[in-house]
C-alpha cells in the first residue's frame, strides 16, 4: 500500500478544480499541491456528458475563468470546446502535471493531534492513501455514477430502447427514428433540437414547462471589437458586460416578478410565431425560482416551427410495448426514449468525511462565506452560483483560498477553523433559492444557510467579490491555530475544544 505526502490536495479536475488549482499556481507558487481525480481526462462535467448538443447554460464570458479569457464570440460553447479550455488553461499554469488520474476516494478524517488530512482512495484496483495538511473539494454537487431515474410503470415492457443522458452511448443511432425525451430543463431544450437534425420526430414530454429565453449563438459585436481592440479589453468589456446584464435581469425578476414574466412569455410567443400553443411555454412559477433555459438563436423554436420536433405537457400514466400512453389517454410512439429527469445530488464525490473519527453531518452544517465548512478544519468547499454562471463564485472561492493559505503561510498558523458562536443556524439550505426538483430531492444533505452573513450565502457577485478578494482574512469568525511545535499542545487542546463546541 503505498502513501503520498502532499500539502494540499484538491479532489476534483473540473472546472472548480482547474480554477482554483491555477489560483494556487499564481498566488501560492511555493506551495506544494495535487488534483486527485476519479476519472482519466480532465474536464468533470464537461468530460461526462457527452449527449447531442451538449453545450454551457451560461455565456461563456462569464463561465469562463476570470484570469484567462475565453477566445471567440461563441456565446453558448459546445462541451468539447468547453473542455478542451479546461485542457489549454491546466497546460498553461502547468496545473496538468499534478494531476492524479484514476483515484477514486473512499474517505477522509482529519487528525487534530497530527494537523493533518488521512484519504483512503482506490487506485486501479489497489488501496492508496494521502496524507495533507489542506484539504479542498472541487467535486460538484450531483452523482458522476448517475443521474435521477424514476422507475416509470410499465417500463420493463418498452420494447424501444430507454437512454439516461449521463449515460449516452457513443454508438447511439437515432437517425430516422421516433424519440421522445422527457424532461423540460436544460439537457431536454438542448437535446431536442440537437436529434431533430436526424431523428424523424423529436418529442419532448414535460410535466410542467420552464422558462426559455434565446439568445444569440455568437456576439457579432465583440467579433467586430476584436479586430479594432485587444484581446484582453474586449474579453473585459464582455465579461462587465454580461455580468451587468445578467444581475440586472435577476434583480428585475425578484422586483417585478410580473411584469419579466409577461416580457419573457412573449418573446417566446413571438419566436413561436403561432407553431405551438403558448401553454407548453408558461410555468406556473415565477422567473427565477428555478434556473433559466437558454438556446442558442432559438434553435428549439426553430426544431419546432419546422415540425421536426413537439411539445406535450402531461404526465405519465405507463410506458407501453410501443412508447408512452399519458395520463390524458393518448399515446405516444417511439423507438427511443430520453430520460432527462435531472440529476442525483451528492456531496464530496460520495466520500465519507470525519474529524477526529466522528462523522460529519453535512445536512447540519453552515458554511462560511460559501467556501469553509463549519467546525471541518482545514477544509475548503468550492461551490459556484446556482443563479449565475457557476464559474463566478467558484472563481472566487478559489482567489479567496489562494489568499487564506497565503496569509497563513506568512502568520504561521498551521489550522484554520471556522466556528458559529453565535447559534446561526437556520433551515434553509445552500441551495434554498432554487424551488428545482432536483434540489428537493437533495435537502436531507445540504449544508444549511445561516441566519446572517458570513453564515449565509449573498448570491451576488460584486458583494462576493469586495468580501473575498479585499476584506481582512481574520474577522473573529475563522480561527486560526500554529502549526505544529514542541510546544503545540496548547493549541491542540485549544483546536479540540473549538471543535467540540461545534458538535
Amino acid at each position: 500500500m503505498s502513501v503520498h505526502h502532499i500539502e494540499t490536495l484538491i479532489i476534483g479536475a473540473g472546472l472548480s478544480g482547474i480554477g482554483t488549482a491555477c489560483h494556487l499556481m499564481r498566488d501560492c507558487p511555493e506551495r506544494q499541491f495535487a488534483i486527485l481525480e476519479r476519472r482519466q481526462r480532465i474536464g468533470g462535467t464537461w468530460d461526462l456528458f457527452r449527449y447531442p448538443g451538449i453545450r454551457s447554460d451560461s455565456d461563456m464570458f462569464t463561465f469562463g475563468y476570470s484570469f484567462r479569457p475565453w477566445n471567440g464570440d461563441q456565446v453558448l460553447a459546445d462541451g468539447p470546446s468547453i473542455r478542451q479550455y479546461l485542457a489549454e488553461t491546466a497546460e498553461a499554469y502547468n496545473v496538468s502535471e499534478r494531476i492524479h488520474f484514476g483515484v477514486d476516494l473512499i474517505s477522509a478524517n482529519w487528525d487534530s493531534a497530527k494537523q493533518r488530512w488521512e484519504l483512503v482512495a482506490q487506485c486501479d484496483g489497489a488501496e492508496v492513501r494521502y496524507r495533507c495538511s489542506v484539504l479542498i473539494s472541487c467535486t460538484g454537487y450531483y452523482d458522476y455514477a448517475g443521474g435521477h431515474a424514476p422507475a416509470f410503470p410499465g417500463q420493463e415492457t418498452y420494447a424501444g430502447q430507454l437512454v439516461h443522458p449521463q449515460h449516452w452511448p457513443e454508438d447511439l443511432d437515432y437517425r430516422g427514428k421516433k424519440v421522445i425525451v422527457i424532461g423540460s430543463g436544460a439537457t431536454a431544450v438542448t437535446l431536442v433540437p440537437a436529434l431533430a437534425e436526424q431523428a424523424a420526430q423529436v418529442t419532448m414530454l414535460q410535466r410542467s414547462p420552464t422558462y426559455i429565453l434565446s439568445m444569440p449563438g455568437r456576439d457579432h459585436l465583440l467579433a467586430l471589437l476584436n479586430k479594432l481592440l485587444p484581446e484582453s479589453w474586449v474579453y473585459r468589456f464582455a465579461r462587465r458586460r454580461n455580468l451587468t446584464l445578467h444581475r440586472l435581469l435577476f434583480k428585475l425578476s425578484k422586483r417585478w416578478p410580473n411584469l419579466i414574466r409577461r416580457l419573457m412569455l412573449r418573446g417566446v410567443r413571438k419566436s413561436l410565431a403561432g407553431s405551438a400553443d403558448m401553454r407548453h411555454f408558461t410555468p406556473s412559477y415565477q422567473p427565477w425560482d428555478q434556473r433559466l433555459c437558454a438556446v442558442p438563436d432559438g434553435d428549439l423554436f426553430e426544431a419546432i416551427k419546422s415540425g421536426r420536433a413537439a411539445v406535450v405537457t402531461d404526465e405519465i400514466d405507463r410506458f407501453t410495448e410501443d412508447g408512452i400512453r399519458l395520463k390524458s389517454g393518448t399515446e405516444l410512439a417511439a423507438d427511443l426514449v430520453v430520460t432527462a429527469t435531472g440529476l442525483k445530488l451528492q456531496l464530496l464525490g460520495g466520500m465519507s468525511l470525519t474529524v477526529d473519527g466522528q462523522a460529519v453531518d453535512m445536512r447540519n452544517r453552515l458554511t462560511y462565506k460559501g467556501v469553509l465548512m463549519e467546525g471541518v478544519p482545514n477544509m475548503a468547499w468550492v461551490f459556484g452560483y446556482t443563479n449565475a454562471a457557476w464559474t463566478l463564485k467558484s472563481d472566487l472561492s478559489g482567489a479567496y483560498i489562494g489568499r487564506l493559505l497565503k496569509h497563513m503561510r506568512a502568520s504561521g498558523y498551521g489550522v484554520f477553523l471556522p466556528v458559529d458562536r453565535e447559534g446561526c443556524l437556520a433551515e434553509e439550505s445552500v441551495m434554498a433559492a432554487l424551488q428545482s426538483g432536483y434540489v428537493a430531492r437533495a435537502d436531507h444533505l445540504l449544508p444549511r444557510q445561516g441566519t446572517s452573513y458570513p453564515w449565509r450565502l449573498l448570491n451576488d457577485y460584486e458583494r462576493d467579490k469586495a468580501i473575498l478578494l479585499e476584506a481582512p482574512i481574520e474577522d473573529g469568525v475563522l480561527n486560526f491555530y500554529s502549526a505544529l511545535t514542541e510546544q503545540g499542545g496548547k493549541e491542540e487542546h485549544q483546536l479540540a475544544k473549538d471543535h467540540a463546541a461545534v458538535e
